[in-house]
């Protein structure tokens, strides 16, 4: 991982690294000494790790829950090289929204495509983060992603034991069915109820292939980019309690009662 600049404000320290050649950032509380919960941040289709709203979201899990925070570019976005194929998703994903019509068959594939190459790549990451004094590798682990984000996260999720609560949603479709079965920690799930780019079946059956004894669905009204405030603060409020989950004497990490 090399680190390239580092910019402090607020209390928050934010740096840009890369690793191999994945771009991405590290937020963490400035002066941070020893380890805390990390949450992984994805971002949605067009964006990148650098989105404002991405990095406003991450700053405030900085400071009002003390976490770590980073996100990276999903292939094909953000600083990373575009094929021809991804300018056609860019392009295609801005076609639907204006014509209010649901995700196509080629998109989901499109996605698909990209999460198989993203997934081994958070994994890398969260790796060479576990090394960093003011993360570590023994705290818990949580994702939040919604829409492409949740894409690449369900199967994430599935494969990497080290995360623990996850935030999904704003996604529905078939090809993610297995990979949501595999998901057995607990799981919010973001719907909202006018989506136009995902059916509200589709959300519904996604929500239940989940394989987590612990699920909550949460359904807004509203269109796929209007997810309201008040549901991602409280999001952050889920993700607080389960990577600050109490653990009783004697029973290893994890062990919540």
């Amino acid at each position: 991982m090399r680190f390239l600049v580092e910019e402090i404000s607020d209390g928050v320290s934010e740096r840009r690294f890369t690793h191999g050649d994945v771009p991405g950032v590290l937020w963490t509380p400035a002066g941070a000494v020893g380890g805390r919960p990390l949450v992984l941040l994805g971002h949605g289709g067009g964006g990148n790790s650098r989105t404002p709203v991405l990095a406003a979201r991450a700053r405030r899990l900085v400071t009002e829950y003390g976490f770590a925070v980073v996100a990276v570019d999903t292939p094909g976005h953000g600083d990373r090289p575009r094929s021809a194929r991804d300018a056609w998703f860019e392009a295609e994903i801005g076609a639907l929204l204006a014509a209010g019509e649901p995700l196509s068959r080629g998109i989901a594939e499109h996605t698909a495509a990209l999460a198989e190459r993203a997934v081994p790549e958070w994994r890398a990451v969260l790796d060479a983060l576990g090394g960093l004094d003011e993360v570590g590798a023994e705290h818990p682990v949580g994702y939040w992603g919604l829409s492409l984000a949740s894409v690449v996260g369900l199967p994430l999720v599935a494969a990497e034991p080290r995360i623990t609560a996850a935030v999904l949603g704003l996604a529905g479709h078939e090809s993610l069915t297995g990979a949501a079965a595999r998901v057995t920690v607990p799981v919010r799930f973001v719907l909202q109820w006018d989506d136009e780019l995902v059916e509200r079946t589709a959300g519904f059956a996604l929500f239940d292939a989940l394989g987590s004894a612990e699920k909550t669905l949460h359904a807004n009204p509203g269109g796929h980019a209007g997810v309201p405030a008040a549901e991602l603060e409280s999001a952050a409020r889920f993700l607080e309690r389960h990577l600050r989950a109490p653990v009783a004497p004697g029973l290893p990490a994890g062990s919540v009662f």
